[in-house]
């Protein structure tokens, strides 16, 4: 415990005199100071995804330093490919910084549940033959949706969290035992 404090110290405090190096040629080069010292500072996102269709596990980091990491992106577009056709798209930023936000919102760490992430529009129009709660033109087409859960959280409180968030639309499937969150129009159903 003690050597994962000084860890933890020694990082610290190498950040911080790398800051005030930075910090101390401000004075010669502003701008480009500023901005470096602004990308050491941003917090790193990270997301612990089970996609329950392949049983593929992913604890990544994708965004670190003021910038998304491409080598994590690929990962991240891979386990949420549509598993029916194997088919990956890129799957868009502002539906990872959600799925993080809804990660950071809860009291623990927690490993999201992935039941759909992109969706062709082949598998898409399937669905939407045999549900009516599949819409024809779904977000999922666009990597801008995912279906949700968290095992031993209750999806009706996950929904709750989910919609505090207002970060677009939110969908409660409570016999299927999953929410649906997107980055489109705030709304819920």
């Amino acid at each position: 415990m003690r050597s994962h404090t000084l860890l933890n110290m020694s990082v610290d405090r190498r950040r911080f005199f790398k800051i005030g190096a930075q910090a101390a040629l401000c004075s010669a080069f502003p701008v480009s100071t500023i901005a470096s010292i602004d990308r050491l500072l941003m917090p790193k996102r990270s997301l612990f995804l089970f996609n329950t269709h392949t049983g593929q596990e992913l604890d990544v980091c994708y965004y670190a330093q003021g910038q998304y990491q491409p080598e994590a992106l690929k990962k991240i577009n891979s386990i949420l490919r549509d598993h029916r056709t194997e088919e990956i798209k890129p799957i868009h930023k502002g539906l990872l910084n959600l799925l993080h936000s809804i990660s950071m919102t809860l009291d623990r760490p927690t490993r999201l549940h992935i039941i759909s992430g992109y969706r062709s529009p082949e598998t898409n129009a399937e669905l939407s033959k045999k549900s009516k709660c599949v819409v024809k033109n779904s977000l999922h087409m666009k990597g801008e949706a995912a279906d949700i859960r968290i095992p031993g959280y209750d999806t009706r409180r996950l929904r709750n969290v989910c919609m505090k968030l207002k970060a677009g639309g939110v969908g409660y499937y409570r016999r299927s035992d999953f929410v649906h969150v997107d980055i489109g129009l705030v709304r819920h159903w």
